[in-house]
């Protein structure tokens, strides 16, 4: 039990310990992509990690968790050594389709190996706190890399991606020390049963449906944002030794406002909640796009503070309306909505960057957002 835990420690590190996020808009304008390049590389990664979303899970059932994660980390270690030793869109283009299947891979086995190593101890009241204390590490990791990030890339921007190759490496080793752990209650009829868990989900239960796709819009909204941080210091030519600093302060935020995510949520309520995080997520876009300057990093910082609470607050409320035995199948299908949705929006907004200007795409942004998000909204506090 307590070498998968620690294995699933360092695999958690290898995936989250990312150098590379504070300064890689910075590298791809280096090598003469402009943001529609960029935000097509995403949308790309993004369609990767969406045609694995829903069947990951059931392919870490058949298959086995162990050799899920343990593809998952190689293509992920693959796809930063594609990056390490490349300087073409079509060389970035193949790396970012073996990190998206590899972080899909690692994410539809990781949390279920970890409920089955406990579930195997007789410790299943252990599980939480061990996923709390994996998420935790996540985040943390991620916060203190962008430091090492920004500071690494004063020097050169290759070599946040050759430290990025090296700590994805290490994923590997973890992966293979894991032990696979006995299941029962196979699905039997794997396709029969996800279409059936869709049809449910998106069409049968009106109420889950529309708080799925509420929760896909602004997952979708705030995903888009963090690939907007780096052009907006770009434009105020912020020193690429604060880009780490920076991204580590927004990180730490989306943190800390999480722990705080249960208490937010009763004070307002679920109908209030929605019409808040709506409002802020939509305006924090308005706001920014008024407000290039120095200022507009307070903007973020609030932007931030909603993203913090709003993911554990709108997952919160579908797992409240959620069978167990179809959980991680519907939060399969949010991810899946918020990646789809990205996919699709993501090159347009680019091109309406390098075309018009920065402004123009915020306020792009915050209108698509606003008008699915707001249709939902309003039929889920109607249901």
């Amino acid at each position: 039990m307590k070498r998968n835990i620690l294995a699933l420690y360092l695999i958690k590190l290898s995936k989250w310990f990312t150098l590379v996020m504070p300064i890689i808009v910075l590298f791809y304008e280096k090598h003469g992509l402009g943001l529609q390049d960029v935000f097509i590389l995403k949308s790309v990664y993004s369609v990767a990690a969406v045609a694995l979303e829903i069947p990951s899970g059931y392919l870490a059932d058949v298959w086995g968790r162990r050799k899920c994660l343990i593809l998952g980390c190689i293509l992920f270690f693959f796809g930063y050594l594609c990056y390490s030793f490349t300087s073409t869109f079509e060389a970035f283009l193949f790396a970012e389709i073996l990190l998206g299947t590899g972080q899909t891979l690692v994410n539809g086995a990781d949390s279920a190996l970890l409920y089955d190593t406990t579930a195997q101890y007789k410790k299943e009241n252990l599980y939480l706190r061990y996923e709390g204390r994996i998420t935790m590490i996540g985040n943390f990791a991620e916060a203190i890399a962008g430091i090492f990030g920004g500071l690494l890339a004063a020097y050169s921007l290759r070599l946040p991606f050759y430290g990025q190759a090296i700590i994805a490496f290490t994923g590997i080793p973890a992966a293979l020390a894991l032990k696979e752990v006995n299941r029962n209650n196979k699905i039997q009829n794997p396709i029969n049963e996800i279409i059936r868990i869709i049809k449910y989900s998106l069409v049968t239960n009106k109420k889950l449906c529309y708080n799925i796709m509420f929760s896909g819009i602004i997952g979708a909204a705030t995903l888009t944002m963090a690939w907007f941080v780096q052009p907006v210091l770009m434009y105020l030519k912020t020193p690429v030794s604060w880009y780490g600093v920076i991204w580590t302060v927004l990180n730490l935020t989306v943190g800390l406002a999480a722990l705080w995510s249960d208490r937010v949520d009763n004070y307002f309520g679920p109908k209030k909640m929605g019409i808040l995080i709506l409002t802020v997520i939509v305006g924090g876009y308005i706001a920014l796009a008024y407000n290039l300057s120095y200022a507009g990093l307070g903007i973020l910082m609030i932007f931030y503070v909603c993203r913090g609470f709003a993911t554990p607050i709108l997952k919160g409320y579908i797992n409240q309306m959620t069978f167990s035995e179809m959980r991680a199948t519907v939060l399969s299908i949010r991810n899946f909505i918020i990646r789809l949705m990205f996919a699709a929006i993501a090159p347009f907004i680019g091109w309406l960057n390098d075309m018009y200007s920065l402004q123009m795409a915020l306020l792009v942004s915050a209108g698509i957002i606003l008008i699915p998000g707001a249709s939902f909204l309003a039929l889920q506090l109607k249901k």
